[in-house]
């Protein structure tokens, strides 16, 4: 038999949610890696609706969208949100699409946590601690920051931030000196990102899909990847839907109202 050669797709991957949780670093990055090797994927658009997610999970996704764009285009389409470590992931494409009021920016690094050493007193509950070091249980939930971890902390913030800020004005064609105009942590219409030169182009799905059949030179076959889900919890899927809308006919009849975005 004569094999034909399978035509190339445009293999699209969506990037929902918080990276790190709802967004799993490993399994995506498996994705990914598997998008790479495909010789029936010919480009790649990334779907992009997040808020941005952990340090570690924002970077190598980074880093193998990198890879992946050395073998092949990649086009990030920025529906909802690319804030944060989503945008550098976004940053590793070949383009960045946005619609015209997509949350872009949030260029940044913080740290958080809890302090709870008041509520465990009320409470009497107490913790003992042997360490090694004074730094060893630096970020501890039960009791207040020193000065010395403060600025241990604030250091690692830093470099972490002039990580990001490089890779950003790379992959932007920017100088270090203009990313940082915009690095401030506060996020921009996908309009204005544009002036600023964070995101190439306006545009719905559609021409997201366009440029990426463009700079793959192939047509606008496409093919969704998703990672894999156990059978139970597409059934609980439907059952929720199901649940929900029969939620909201009834509550829309009670109330008589609603709101729309039209």
């Amino acid at each position: 038999m004569i094999r034909l050669p399978r035509r190339p797709h445009i293999g699209i991957l969506e990037l929902h949610g918080a990276l790190g949780s709802t967004i799993r670093a490993n399994t995506y990055y498996q994705i990914l890696d598997r998008l790479e090797r495909s010789a029936r994927i010919g480009c790649v658009l990334l779907d992009i609706d997040s808020p941005g997610g952990s340090v570690s999970a924002s970077e190598s996704l980074y880093l193998k969208v990198i890879r992946l764009r050395q073998k092949k285009p990649v086009v990030a389409f920025i529906r909802g949100a690319g804030a944060s470590g989503a945008y550098l992931v976004a940053c590793a494409a070949s383009r960045i699409v946005a619609q015209p009021g997509a949350i872009v920016g949030s260029i940044g690094v913080i740290s958080l946590r809890p302090v709870v050493g008041e509520l465990m007193q009320r409470l009497g509950v107490s913790v003992s601690v042997n360490k090694s070091g004074p730094l060893k249980d630096m970020g501890a939930f039960y009791r207040p920051s020193t000065p010395e971890e403060d600025a241990k902390m604030q250091s690692l913030v830093n470099e972490l931030f002039e990580d990001m800020v490089q890779r950003v004005a790379e992959a932007r064609h920017r100088t270090v000196a203009q990313v940082r105009e915009v690095a401030t942590g506060e996020v921009f219409t996908a309009r204005r990102a544009v002036n600023l030169g964070l995101v190439d182009e306006l545009g719905d799905f559609d021409t997201a899909l366009d440029s990426a059949a463009s700079l793959g030179n192939m047509p606008r076959r496409v093919s969704y990847v998703r990672p894999p889900r156990p059978a139970r919890l597409r059934l609980l899927d439907r059952f929720v839907g199901w649940a929900m809308e029969s939620v909201e006919e009834e509550t829309a009849t009670v109330v008589g109202r609603r709101l729309w975005y039209m």
